[in-house]
Order: C-alpha cells, then structure tokens, then sequence
C-alpha cells in the first residue's frame, strides 16, 4: 500500500491524463492508477496488429515467411527503416512485425494493417476480451488525426495482454514466445529500461513504446527474480517530465522486488 501511494503521489502533479498499471507476475499483487481511463494509444496500439498477424499465422491462413514488396507510395514518415530504404525493398511477414515493434516502424505497420484489415485486427481485440482498445486509422494519418479518429488503449488492457503473453495464453505458447522475443529487442529504450540497463544483472526488458506530440507512453514485462509488468500512458502531458519518472520509478519497483 506505501508503495502504490507513493507512485500515485509522484504522478498525480504531472499535467494532462496520466495512467498507470503494476503487477507483481509472481504474486498476482498489482497497483493501478486510472489505469481504465481511455488513452490516445500512439505506437502501443501496434501490439495488438502483432497479435492479430500471430491469430492468422496460428490459423495457417498465411505463414510468416510471406514476402512483401513495400511501395513507394506506402511510405510514411518518421518512425521507423522502410522509409528510407531503396524503392521495392522485398520483406517477410516476420520482418515487418519485428520493424513495427522494435523500430516502431510506422509503414510497416500499415502494410500490416492493410494485410490484415481493420475489421479483423478489432476483431481479435474483442474476442480476446478487450472493452476499450480499438484500431480506428492508420499510423501517420494526418487527415483522420485532425477530424479526431484515433486509436485507443488503457493501461489495464495493456497489462492483461502481457499477462497472458507472459502465462503463454495469448493466441498460442509458440506465439507468446515468439511475441515476446521480439519485444525484448526493442531499440528505443530512452524510458522504462533507461536506468535499468545498468544494473549488473543485465535484465531482459519486453517492452512497446508510443510518443506523439503531447503523448509518451512505456509498457512492459522486465524479467528480475521477481518479474513484473509495468505500463505508463500519458496524453496531453509535459513528456521529459513522464519519461524521467518512467525510468525512476522502474528501477524503484525492480529494487524493491529484488532486494
């Protein structure tokens, strides 16, 4: 209980909506704040794609070693490799997840998109018992962005899909493995692992990050003795600010659960 006051009480003076969700994978103990508030989901929301690419693979309604010839004209900016690279660049299936995660490759995940459809991709959201996660356009969609459409996520939802991609429960245990190898090679690591990365235990972090103007958000699995998930939303809020408490209050869980 000292602990969950101490977080909310670190969190709660920052500007804008701010959640927060914690669960301690060894007892089940968890500390939440606002964590069913609905958030602009920004690059977190590409976790749920992945699923839905691992639903189809599950079903053999495609293999992962599908080939994918990226278009110029399916570029977007920013985040991301494809962008930049020669013009009918040829990629798998598997290489455009791994992109979309670990370098949140935002062309990468609307070819997924596109592959996989809308309604399927939310389909799967619903069928795998998430209320308030919802894909509504594509990354860099800056015509839809300005009439408000936007992708959603909570924090809570967040930390009961690692929850099962952790128990092996998530589309399949080969699938929930393969899931979380991916996010263990995640590249941006400014935020949740930033303090962490020097620990001498040298830990294993899966973890998604998102950021837009005003948005910053962290959620993940960091495998201590003690393993736990950890998730930070942040929309509308001063994100230098977020971030520094993302990485303070990271190591501070893994210090206390690992003493």
């Amino acid at each position: 209980m000292g602990m969950q006051i101490e977080i909310i009480k670190r969190l709660e003076p920052l500007p804008g909506k701010i959640s927060f969700y914690f669960e301690n994978l060894d007892t089940g103990e968890s500390i939440g704040y606002r964590e069913h508030e609905t958030m602009m989901a920004a690059s977190v929301i590409k976790l749920f794609v992945m699923v839905s690419v691992f639903e189809g693979v599950e079903r053999n309604s495609f293999p992962l070693d599908k080939m994918f010839e990226i278009k110029r004209e399916e570029c977007v900016p920013s985040c991301g490799a494809l962008t930049y690279l020669h013009e009918q660049i040829q990629v798998t299936l598997m290489d455009l997840v791994t992109l979309m995660i670990i370098f949140s490759d935002n062309t990468a995940t609307n070819v997924l998109i596109d592959f996989i459809g809308f309604d399927v991709i939310n389909r799967t959201i619903v069928e795998l018992g998430f209320e308030r996660t919802v894909l509504n356009r594509k990354m860099f969609d800056l015509v839809s962005s300005k009439l408000g459409i936007q992708n959603y996520i909570t924090a809570g939802e967040i930390g009961k899909l690692l929850k099962m991609m952790f128990e092996g429960t998530l589309v399949s245990r080969r699938a929930s493995d393969t899931m979380l190898s991916i996010m263990k090679n995640q590249q941006l690591a400014g935020k949740i692992p930033f303090y962490l990365k020097a620990v001498s235990e040298r830990l294993e972090i899966a973890h998604k990050t998102g950021e837009d103007i005003g948005i910053s958000h962290d959620v993940g699995i960091i495998y201590g003795k003690v393993p736990f998930i950890v998730c930070f939303c942040g929309n509308e809020t001063d994100t230098p600010r977020l971030e520094r408490l993302m990485a303070d209050i990271s190591l501070e869980l893994y210090q206390v659960l690992n003493k």
